[in-house]
């Protein structure tokens, strides 16, 4: 028994010790190193590799070919950049010019399969894909907007509503402006709305919303208002491991998604705010945007539900590329437009990169309202359907609404 006690004791010890050689931890590589001249260096330790690479949009992009429900495309791809080794099998790359302020991704390649940087604890989710950020701030550049600064901030809650539709409680991702718990004040509203795949969770972390909004009401360049982070995809309760499914390997393959239910079953998360929050409850206290399939479900929610919202926002939407056949939702396109515009909205803001795939169908679009004579707001960009593009095109919406 003695005996055993003491092996107990000294396997207590090793473990301790393990635990604390994790909690202090050991020699560490830096990763990314952020240099005084603007340049960024990555570092990946793996002594036993073969060939180490980085690939990230913060690197000139490449030419892809790709197909959508049947079409064939061109898009920009993130570049590729090998690593050299050092000592002790450290991989290191720096960057032969400056890298621009701006939020990136970036992954490493270790002999071909593709992993995140173990050294950065800044990691991003985006469907199933999961990558290391690069976050390079500068005063008075766009991409300060993305960072945490000392100023008053909102409130994030995750919430459950019942949705008769889809016949059990679904989840949102709601911010309150900073004050709003200590004020009686009612405030408007942005509904904001994911790409295909994502869900109430994409525009908080890949988007930065909250800390965008956060500081442009802290500058005033915005109103205080309620946002609203929806999850597209009605089949759902909520985002990956936080429903009743378990263990789900997120996909972009999700029925009910762009046939009509979600935009049918829209008003019921409307009501729910309407009834849970102090809010505008009127079309002029009403936006919504949405990136690709997120700004398809806001120009169909804007153009069938036309007393609702007052502003909408269409960052790369996936107009063109779906079968519209499919619901009633979709139909009589023309006709709803024209009514929608009948009743004199504030704001339809479009915006998309210039190598985007969806650009052409977009400008098909823009086509239609200067053939009618119907006002809107058009920012094109560099570059394709990335992140990267639907962060400004929030910075740009946002503080346009609720005048």
């Amino acid at each position: 028994m003695k005996r055993i006690l003491v092996l107990l004791a000294a396997l207590s010890a090793c473990l301790s010790a393990s635990a604390q050689q994790a909690l202090w931890g050991g020699p560490s590589v830096d990763s990314p190193v952020i240099n005084a001249d603007g340049t960024v260096t990555f570092r990946y330790q793996a002594p036993k590799a073969v060939k180490v690479e980085v690939t990230g949009d913060f690197l000139p992009t490449q030419k892809i070919e790709g197909e959508f429900n049947g079409q064939k495309f061109s898009y920009d791809a993130p570049g590729v950049r090998e690593l050299k080794e050092g000592q002790n099998g450290v991989w290191e790359y720096t960057t032969d010019f400056a890298v621009a302020p701006d939020l990136y991704n970036y992954t490493f390649r270790v002999d071909g399969n593709s992993v995140i940087d173990p050294h950065n604890m800044w990691v991003n989710r985006d469907v199933a894909t999961l990558t290391s950020v690069l976050l390079v701030p500068a005063e008075g550049a766009r991409s300060d907007l993305y960072a945490i600064h000392k100023v008053p901030h909102g409130t994030v809650s995750k919430v459950w509503y019942p949705s008769a539709t889809a016949g059990f409680d679904r989840r949102l991702t709601v911010y309150t402006p900073a004050g709003y718990e200590t004020s009686k004040a009612k405030y408007p509203v942005l509904y904001v709305l994911h790409g295909i795949g994502g869900d109430e969770d994409a525009w908080v972390t890949q988007g930065r919303a909250t800390q965008i909004l956060d500081n442009l009401i802290a500058r005033g360049e915005a109103k205080p208002m309620i946002v609203v982070f929806t999850n597209g995809n009605i089949s759902q309760e909520a985002a990956p491991l936080e429903n009743s499914t378990g263990y789900t390997r997120p996909t972009m393959q999700l029925p009910q998604t762009m046939e009509g239910t979600f935009e049918t079953a829209f008003p019921e998360i409307v009501k729910f705010i309407d009834g849970r929050y102090r809010t505008v409850a009127k079309k002029q206290g009403r936006a919504i945007c949405g990136l690709s399939m997120g700004g398809f479900h806001t120009l169909y929610n804007t153009i069938n539900y036309p007393d609702l919202f007052d502003y909408s926002g269409m960052f790369s939407a996936a107009i063109g590329v779906s079968d519209t056949s499919v619901s009633p939702i979709y139909q009589d396109f023309d006709k709803k437009l024209d009514t929608y515009f009948s009743k004199k909205p504030a704001l339809l803001w479009i915006g998309c990169g210039s190598t985007d795939f969806l650009i052409q169908s977009n400008r098909d679009f823009m086509k239609k309202l200067d053939e009618k004579g119907y006002p809107y707001t058009w920012m094109e960009t560099d570059g394709g359907h990335i992140w990267r593009n639907w962060r400004i095109y929030l910075t740009e919406f946002v503080p346009l609404l609720f005048k």
